[in-house]
C-alpha cells in the first residue's frame, strides 16, 4: 500500500529510480524483521520513508558526491511523516506524477515506459504487467531492468517537464494511467475480481494530469473513461465477492456523482475542436451504459459505430473482439459470431481469455450449449483470475 509513495519519495531525493526501489525494498524487509517483535508502528509509511532515508544516507556517505546529496535527504530526513496520501487535484507538487513522467522519459520506449512505471507506481508482479501486455513474462522483466539502467545512465531528471515537452510524452502517461486503472478494476491474476486501491491511484493521477494539461481533451476522455467505469464498482461484485457481469449488473448502485463528473469530463473532451482521440471515443462508449437505467435501453447501434471509429484510430485484436459484441448486441449474436470467428487466428488474442468468453456468449444465444460450454472451460483455462475462473467454470455447467 505504501511502495508506490515510498519509492516516488525516493526518487525525488535520491535521483534515480532504480536506487530508490531498492532503498524501499531494504526498508520493507526491515518493517517484516522488526515489526513481528516490536509491532506495527501507528504510522507505517513514516516508520518505512524513515528507515529507507537512513540506508539512502550510508549510501549517499560512501559516495563521491557525499556533501551535495546528503544536504538534500538531509534537510528532509529531520520531518518525520508519511509520504502525502490527500495531495489536491490541482497540486503539482506530486512525487508518485514526478515518477510517472520520470519513468515516461523519451529515453525509454514506449513499452519500456509502461512496463517500468506500472512496476513502480502501481507495484504489479511482472506477471501482472505481462497479462496486461500480452507478452512473455521474461520480456517484461527484461524491459524493466534496461529502463532503470537506461534512467540512471541518461542522468534523467526527477520532475514534471515544462509545459512545451509534455506533449511528447503524454500518451504514454496516459496509458500507464488507464492500464494501472484496468488492473484495478479487473484484477489479470489473484483471488480478487477488483483491486481498488489501483482504481483510486489512477483516478487520483488522472484528475492531478487535468489540471497540469486542461487543453489535451485525451486528457479529459481518459479522465471521463475511469470516472465512468469506476462508478459501476460496487455494482460490479456480489455478496460473497464474486464477479457480476455489467448487463447483470443492479444498476441503482452505480454511483450517480461518478457519473455525472465523468460526462462532464467528456463534454470537455469533446467540446475541443479536431478528431477524437481514443479515450474520448472509450469515454463516449462508457457513456453509452451510463445513460441506459436499464439494460434494453443501451444504444448498441451507437456503441457499435464508436467502436468501428475507435478501430481506426487505434487498429487492433481487442478492439476488433469489444466491436464483435457491439456488433452482436446491434445485429443479432450470428453477425457477432461471424466477426469473432475471424478473429480466432489472431497470435496475440490466442491465450487472451475473454476471446473464448465471447464466443461461448455468442453460442449460447444461438442455443449452441454444447460448443458454448468448451468455450467456457477453454476460457476459464486461461484466466488467471479466480474469481473469473468460477464464473467461467460456472456459465460452462450452466450450458
Amino acid at each position: 500500500m505504501e511502495s508506490a509513495r515510498l519509492i516516488a519519495g525516493l526518487a525525488r531525493m535520491v535521483r534515480d529510480v532504480g536506487l530508490a526501489e531498492e532503498l524501499a525494498q531494504d526498508a520493507l524487509v526491515s518493517a517484516l524483521e522488526q515489526w513481528p517483535e516490536t509491532g506495527v508502528p501507528r504510522n507505517p509509511g513514516a516508520w518505512l520513508m524513515t528507515a529507507a532515508k537512513n540506508r539512502g544516507i550510508d549510501l549517499i556517505r560512501r559516495s563521491q558526491n557525499y556533501r551535495r546529496k546528503l544536504e538534500e535527504v538531509g534537510r528532509d530526513t529531520g520531518h518525520d511523516h508519511a509520504p502525502d496520501a490527500s495531495t489536491g487535484v490541482g497540486d503539482i507538487d506530486d512525487d508518485v506524477l514526478r515518477l510517472v513522467f520520470t519513468a515516461c522519459h523519451p529515453v525509454l520506449s514506449t513499452e519500456a515506459q509502461v512496463a517500468l512505471t506500472l512496476r513502480m507506481l502501481g507495484g504489479l508482479t511482472t506477471a501482472e504487467i505481462a497479462r496486461a501486455f500480452l507478452v512473455p513474462e521474461p520480456t517484461v522483466a527484461q524491459r524493466i531492468v534496461r529502463a532503470k539502467k537506461t534512467l540512471a545512465k541518461a542522468g534523467v531528471p526527477f520532475e514534471v517537464p515544462a509545459e512545451d515537452e509534455r506533449g511528447a510524452r503524454l500518451a504514454s502517461v496516459l496509458g500507464v494511467i488507464y492500464l494501472i486503472f484496468n488492473e484495478g478494476y479487473s484484477a489479470s491474476s489473484g483471488d480478487d475480481w477488483m483491486r481498488p486501491a489501483l482504481c483510486e491511484d489512477a483516478l487520483r493521477l488522472g484528475r492531478v494530469l487535468a489540471g497540469l494539461a486542461p487543453r489535451e481533451p485525451e486528457v479529459h476522455g481518459l479522465v471521463a473513461l475511469m470516472e465512468i467505469q469506476a462508478s459501476r464498482s460496487r455494482a460490479r461484485v456480489g455478496p460473497n465477492g464474486e464477479p457480476v457481469l455489467l448487463l447483470e449488473q443492479n444498476r441503482a448502485r452505480w454511483d450517480q456523482l461518478l457519473i455525472r463528473r465523468g460526462l462532464a469530463a467528456l463534454e470537455r473532451a469533446e467540446s475541443t475542436p479536431g478528431p477524437r482521440g481514443p479515450y474520448t471515443l472509450q469515454a463516449a462508449i462508457a457513456a453509452c451504459h451510463a445513460r441506459a437505467r436499464v439494460p434494453e435501453d443501451t444504444d448498441w447501434i451507437r456503441i457499435a459505430g464508436l467502436y468501428e471509429a475507435l478501430s481506426l484510430v487505434t487498429p487492433s485484436p481487442v478492439v476488433a473482439l469489444n466491436h464483435a459484441v457491439a456488433i452482436g448486441m446491434a445485429f443479432g449474436p450470428a453477425v457477432g459470431l461471424e466477426l469473432v470467428d475471424e478473429l480466432l487466428e489472431e497470435p496475440v488474442l490466442r491465450d487472451y481469455h475473454l476471446l473464448p468468453s465471447v464466443r461461448g456468449d455468442l453460442l449460447v444465444k444461438l442455443g449452441r450449449s454444447a460448443e458454448a460450454r468448451s468455450e467456457f472451460e477453454r476460457a476459464a483455462d486461461l484466466t488467471r483470475n479466480e474469481r473469473e475462473r468460477k464464473l467461467l467454470l460456472d456459465r460452462a455447467a450452466a450450458c
